[in-house]
């Protein structure tokens, strides 16, 4: 028989198997505590006789992801990670750190099928989707390394998590858990690029985490050449979506606009994307998009970025450009995972 990912599971789940094989319901939340402070083996759970440990192991593994290559930047003290899944794949994963504490940015997939032009990570395809444990090992891992608490989670790394739905929603509950890692949905933000009706389902459960929408362009035109999801969902669908989910949950949403030089950074973008929002509860976080190797595009220079953000301001639109970190480093994540790739498939491993 396969062996059962239990850190995957709620807690109420682990009392429920565990009451199906005899065991005591404080022993389900002796193992979800062990689970969640990042153990990689039963054998470390010393509160657990020998006997029941080898039990678990013959049941139950732990998923549990390894340091694979760390880089860390000169200019900020960001760290870049490959982190390696057991079996085999790699996903990338950012720790930054603000005045208000550490923020570990986090893959929900291995690749991503959106396709976005100017995205590493899309350009390298996909593999799959990543199990709540996956997603949740890759906090611990970062957070062990750091030997300091994570006060911030962003689901904006590799793959676009509403892709993933189930198992994200999976893994917010484990890692807001008050006997888990508790940290609070208030302090973790998800970007998508746009899926519609995922959007409307998040919004039913009223979670209380930042949603940021890859919004990136103020037209159907632009969109549609740079994410592919556009055709499927066109900029005003994505925004009516948008609307309501900010009624549904009372909070803001941040929309991502990257900077690509002669793309989509004209004075009449600008103009557009104001009309486009005017009414809306938003934020617009303006990124310089990163080079990505065989995507010909470049960043806008920052007389162009002011110019952007002073339009967008006359119109009542609130829009910051957001910190660059760990420029030194490639911290945009995919390129990571891609260029070490190359370099294996180079050496014919």
């Amino acid at each position: 028989m396969p062996l059962t990912d239990i850190k995957s599971m709620t807690k109420e789940e682990i009392r429920e198997a565990f009451a199906q094989d005899g065991l005591p319901a404080f022993r389900a939340k002796q193992v979800f505590t062990w689970l969640h402070r990042g153990v990689e083996s039963f054998e470390e759970m010393t509160d657990l006789s020998k006997d029941l440990r080898a039990s678990l192991a013959e049941k139950y593994y732990i998923s549990v992801t390894t340091i694979e290559k760390k880089l860390v930047s000169g200019y900020d003290n960001t760290v870049k990670y490959l982190l390696r899944l057991p079996d085999g794949e790699y996903v990338e994963c950012v720790l930054m750190e603000y005045h208000h504490g550490l923020t570990v940015c986090i893959s929900t997939q291995v690749g991503c099928r959106m396709g976005c032009t100017f995205c590493a990570t899309g350009r390298s395809g996909f593999s799959r989707n990543l199990l709540p444990s996956e997603i949740l090992a890759q906090v611990q891992a970062v957070q062990k390394d750091a030997g300091r608490r994570l006060s911030n989670i962003v689901l904006m790394g590799m793959g676009e998590p509403l892709d993933n739905y189930e198992n994200v929603l999976r893994f917010l509950e484990l890692v807001s858990d008050h006997e888990g890692m508790n940290i609070g949905m208030r302090h973790i933000s998800l970007s998508t690029c746009g899926l519609v009706d995922r959007i409307y389902d998040l919004a039913e459960k009223k979670l209380q985490l930042t949603l940021s929408v890859s919004l990136h362009a103020p037209n159907d035109e632009i969109r549609s050449r740079t994410m592919p999801i556009n055709k499927k969902w066109g900029v005003e669908e994505l925004l009516r979506a948008c609307r309501d989910y900010e009624k549904a949950t009372g909070r803001r949403i941040s929309f991502e606009y990257a900077m690509i030089s002669g793309v989509n950074d004209s004075d009449e973008c600008a103009r557009e994307l104001a009309a486009r929002l005017k009414g809306s509860l938003c934020h617009v976080n303006l990124i310089p998009v990163n080079a990505v190797s065989g995507a010909g595009y470049h960043k806008s220079t920052i007389d162009r970025q002011k110019r952007f953000i002073k339009i967008l301001g006359d119109r009542g639109i609130t829009a910051t450009v957001r910190r660059t970190l760990g420029s030194d480093i490639n911290a945009s994540c995919g390129q990571l995972r891609r260029r070490y790739q190359e370099e294996k498939s180079s050496e014919g491993i």
